[in-house]
């Protein structure tokens, strides 16, 4: 057995948004993010670093008071690490020993940042005090607590003025602790109101420059407290707009507006001076769960439930960031063949194109083309099915709704994909389709296909064939049942010769050209779970999983049972551009997987505890390139790369060591963006001399050696930030040393020219053989010259020079004698 060698599992698919995230002044975000920290471009909305290290959950991310090109970031993994968030660089790691759940700074305290831990029955806010140290790994151990009994939400604790205090807010109290009194205040409400509404405290925002504080409550009233530094003299005012409770407040830096947001998916602007004006920004899609602004009031952002960052300019949506749309996920993960994005449920009643090598939303499909109203306990229509042709020319999809008193709605769609828009556009409706909910759905992938087939399967009884054509038309080719048993799944062959439905324990055999039924295959006594074809030189064969733990393997010649074994497979899917097949295992809580070929006893690579929990969404998306791997455990990544849904909805893939560490270098690369203006430092960087070289080097080649743009010292200069560069006296001597030409290149040079030295030589004593003899006179006077002594030789530039004096043009001369 092979096992994982280099192969190792990450994150994809933009992993859901964690907690907070915050504004740098160049108008960059942050935002955790799986295990890492990114940072997005809010211009661009591109993402220009990925800032990876920890081992955890990223639990929050807050910019350095003191230096606003540093970010702190802190996870789950018990360290708070330092990051040069501009070039990706991780500049310090403070290791604390306990599982960090939000992290919080102020200005008002240099060295120290406050982080919620964990007690035995609750949560606690401790100040952190990071010690000066030059090396990397820092222990922090100093710590101390500041306030017991807080939520682990990092939107119920905030610093007020500056850092004066810090206010915390959890379940029915609100806390208050000054730290030049050392004194804590405590305010609490009633459970309920008499008018039933909810008073528990949602989160809570702080004024930045009066004393003020605004608290959002379960019931999506907002209470404005003030004097809240007297025990017995505090007061508060109530807002009321939010029909659900809110989820999160944000002042702006001038404190002249309000923000605050919840499940309506509308961020309400409050004046601050006036409460009872305000603004609205309403359909943002989902709801809110975070309200951030950036540190000069330009922009401000908000995070939604659906894995999406929206950035609003004044009340105006001017960018937004969607990552991977997390939720209930209805379909199988599926690939369109054109696009090579993955599609999967997104939106309610959409479907998600997300590119993949991207790491970017494409577009949402609304495959139900109605208006979703957000009531709890009212049924919609969902899509459940999902299926693309070989060509990527259909889709099909099956959306259903099901009501208490009412027979289940059913309707089976087409979808013809439109060269102008580039996306795919309805073609055809059918309306209950079958009698029953739809179990399975597959396009025959034959590429020698003349006609569209789409076959659909329903726990009715039958599975019918669908012909498609061009026009707005779809027939009912053929329908078939066997003996009224419920069919479950069904697949064609490679070569769509052969169509395996599975009637509960029975595998049928169907030829699509004449529906005859060919055989019948049966593993008693327990129902077919999963059904998959072999490839290439393992097409004879059919594989299936059934519920008794149980992974078959069939001779489609001989029609038996080749071989079988006892696994607890969740899912089984194939390569379609291998003969691999990949099954994921469940055991022991976790998943595992195993890569094999049907037609060899040993596994091609396994892994064990891939992921917490059971795997039933995966996909093989085929690579734009194959990856060059001689390793065997790795082989069979290189033309497909496998991609898994775990139960908390993070999108996994694998990859090899290799792979990974040429994504992080290309990662740390310097980019130099498009829009930078023309100065004189941008042209130093010869982005622009491309052209101009080839005439530069004829022009200076008589002159002074060109400098070595390729210096590696240079590049180093350019690349490294300026605050962690070392003195410039110390970098002089590196740099004019990168600046001279060494004595070998120096003799190198004086080659080509000893060359072209004796290249000239022979072209003139070729000249002379072909000239006639000269007079005895003047051999005479040769013979007479060489009797004198011999003159010096000349040097090498002399020499040169007289070469130049030699090709010089004369005929001016000529011309002015003779005139």
């Amino acid at each position: 057995m092979v096992e994982h060698g280099d192969i190792r599992v990450v994150r994809r698919g933009g992993s859901k948004i964690n907690f907070r995230h915050g504004f740098r002044p160049t108008m960059l975000l942050l935002c955790a993010s799986g295990h890492s920290v990114k940072v997005f471009s809010t211009s661009t909305e591109e993402c220009v670093h990925e800032l990876r290290g920890h081992t955890d959950l990223v639990t929050g991310v807050v910019v350095k008071p003191s230096n606003h090109l540093q970010a702190y970031s802190c996870s789950l993994d018990g360290t708070i690490r330092l990051w040069d968030f501009t070039d990706g660089i991780l500049i310090k790691t403070y290791d604390i020993g306990y599982s960090i759940y939000s992290i919080h700074t102020s200005a008002f305290h240099k060295g120290v940042v406050f982080t919620v831990t964990s007690t035995i029955k609750s949560f606690q806010l401790v100040a952190v005090h990071l010690p000066q140290s030059g090396d990397q790994l820092v222990k922090a151990p100093e710590l101390s607590a500041v306030i017991s009994d807080v939520s682990s939400n990092p939107g119920a604790i905030v610093f007020g003025r500056g850092g004066e205090y810090i206010a915390s807010a959890n379940g029915l109290h609100l806390e208050v602790f000054f730290f030049k009194k050392q004194k804590t205040y405590r305010f609490f409400l009633k459970k309920d109101t008499k008018t039933g509404g909810k008073n528990t405290f949602m989160c809570v925002a702080a004024h930045p420059k009066d004393d003020c504080i605004a608290t959002g409550h379960e019931d999506g009233k907002i209470r404005l407290w003030r004097n809240f530094n007297h025990q017995k003299e505090y007061t508060y005012s109530t807002l009321h707009w939010h029909s659900n409770a809110v989820s999160s407040m944000c002042f702006t830096p001038e404190g002249t507006n309000l923000l605050s947001g919840g499940v309506e998916s509308v961020l309400v602007q409050w004046r601050y001076n006036d409460v009872s004006q305000r603004d609205f920004l309403p359909r943002l899609g989902a709801a809110i769960t975070h309200i951030a602004v950036s540190p000069d009031g330009a922009l401000s952002c908000t995070s939604h439930s659906d894995n999406k960052i929206t950035i609003i300019q004044g009340i105006k949506v001017s960018a937004v960031l969607q990552g991977l749309v997390t939720g209930d996920v209805e379909t199988d993960l599926m690939v369109d063949p054109r696009s090579k994005a993955l599609v999967l449920n997104g939106k309610p009643g959409h479907l998600q194109f997300y590119s993949l090598k991207r790491d970017k939303l494409l577009y949402n499909l609304d495959i139900v083309q109605q208006e979703y109203i957000h009531e709890l306990g009212l049924q919609q229509f969902k899509v459940v099915k999902v299926a693309f042709d070989a060509s990527g020319n259909w889709m099909a999809t099956v959306e259903e709704r099901k009501q208490k008193d009412a027979e289940q709605e059913l309707n089976l769609k087409l979808w013809a994909f439109d060269e102008q828009t580039q996306s795919f556009v309805l073609n055809t409706t059918v309306a209950d389709p079958h009698e029953s909910r739809i179990t399975a759905m597959c396009f025959c992938q034959a590429a020698a296909s003349q006609t569209t087939m789409l076959i659909s399967a329903s726990e009715d009884g039958h599975f019918k064939a669908w012909q498609l054509h061009d026009g707005p038309s779809c027939l009912c080719d053929f329908v078939g049942a066997y003996r009224g048993l419920v069919p479950h799944c069904c697949c064609f062959s490679a070569d769509g010769s052969l169509l395996a439905v599975s009637f509960q324990e029975v595998v049928t055999v169907w030829s699509p050209a004449s529906w005859e039924l060919l055989a019948t295959l049966s593993q008693p006594p327990k129902a077919i779970r999963n059904l998959c074809f072999g490839r290439l030189s393992c097409s004879k064969y059919l594989l299936g999983t059934t519920d008794d733990h149980l992974l078959c393997c069939w001779n489609l010649l001989t029609c038996s049972l080749e071989w079988s074994t006892s696994m607890d497979i969740s899912l089984l899917l194939g390569d379609p551009l291998t003969e691999n097949i990949a099954a994921f295992c469940c055991h022991a809580g976790s998943t595992d997987l195993f890569v094999f070929k049907p037609s060899e006893p040993r596994p091609v690579f396994s892994l064990k505890a891939v992921c917490s929990g059971k795997v039933t969404h995966a996909v093989f998306a085929p690579r734009e390139e194959m990856l060059e791997s001689c390793e065997e455990s790795s082989q069979w990544l290189n033309h497909s790369q496998l991609y898994f849904l775990t139960q908390c909805m993070d999108l996994m893939t694998f990859t090899t060591k290799a792979e990974e560490e040429k994504l992080m270098a290309s990662s740390k690369q310097l980019l130099i963006d498009d829009s930078v203006a023309m100065t004189p430092f941008y042209l130093l960087l010869g982005k622009h001399r491309k052209g101009e070289s080839g005439a530069a080097a004829s022009g200076e080649s008589a002159g002074r050696p060109p400098l070595p743009q390729g210096s590696g010292a240079v590049k180093e200069l350019l690349r490294t930030p300026a605050h962690v560069l070392p003195s410039t006296s110390f970098l002089c001597s590196m740099f004019v040393k990168s600046l001279l030409v060494s004595v070998g290149d120096a003799s190198e040079e004086s080659k080509p020219a000893e060359e072209e030295m004796e290249s000239e030589k022979e072209e003139e004593d070729s000249e002379g053989d072909m000239e006639s003899s000269a007079s005895r006179p003047e051999r005479g006077s040769l013979a007479r010259r060489s009797a004198e002594p011999a003159a010096p030789p000349l040097t090498k530039a002399q020499l040169r020079e007289l070469r130049r004096v030699k090709k010089l043009d004369h005929s001016w001369l000529t011309g002015l004698l003779r005139s």
